[in-house]
């Protein structure tokens, strides 16, 4: 049976010589991974399809043995071609990914958060990276997954708790408003660098790269 979905591609690595390995954010499955056989070959019909952060309908085959299913068609809908033409944004991007993978479950619907990623990586396609997007993409992925932090048993100064409800709760271009002091970003770097080691055991791969040297 072939089923359709649309998903965001979080990551792609080789299975053998031509065929490729690629792991799906879709909001109905979950996290799922595909396997494009062919894919690697010149003439491959899923050539220019499959790259990181691209959005796209596709149609697959269930397998009955493990978790790897076929892929079957891929339909291009937005390539994000600016997260990849800017390091700061590629590397929130790719924290984001790192993030979802480490924090979520494979095969489990997951509406809210594919809604939050999309809109995230959206955003980051048009405006500049700054540390209050992974600060807000944080918060709002731990709302998701039913961890957010209670600001009243917080030991933090006020200012920062009253940024952390606005990251929390405003949309994309609210938070990009926001003006945070270097105190400020510290305090919430330290912060959250404790919360989500606490509650995930480990940090999710590329946090530092994602905060550092951003415009």
């Amino acid at each position: 049976m072939i089923e359709s979905a649309t998903g965001l591609i979080l990551r792609t690595r080789p299975l053998t010589e031509t065929s490729l390995i690629v792991h799906w954010l879709t909001p109905h499955f979950g996290r799922m991974a595909t396997v494009a056989r062919g894919a690697r070959r010149a003439k491959s019909p899923f050539l220019g399809r499959l790259d990181l952060f691209y959005l796209a309908d596709f149609s697959f085959s269930r397998s009955r043995q493990s978790g790897l299913h076929a892929l079957r068609e891929v339909s291009l809908r937005d390539p994000q071609s600016a997260l990849r033409q800017d390091i700061h944004r590629l590397r929130q991007a790719a924290y984001a990914a790192a993030f979802i993978e480490q924090a979520t479950e494979t095969e489990t619907p997951l509406p809210g958060v594919f809604e939050l990623v999309t809109g995230f990586l959206d955003y980051l396609c048009h405006h500049p990276p700054g540390p209050q997007m992974v600060f807000a993409f944080e918060l709002k992925l731990l709302h998701e997954l039913g961890l957010q932090p209670d600001l009243y048993k917080l030991k933090l100064t006020p200012g920062a708790k009253q940024i952390i409800r606005s990251l929390a709760q405003g949309d994309w271009p609210a938070v990009l408003r926001l003006r945070l002091t270097p105190t400020q970003t510290e305090e919430l770097t330290q912060f959250l660098h404790g919360f989500l080691i606490f509650h995930l055991g480990r940090l999710p791969r590329g946090r530092a790269g994602a905060l550092s040297n951003t415009p």
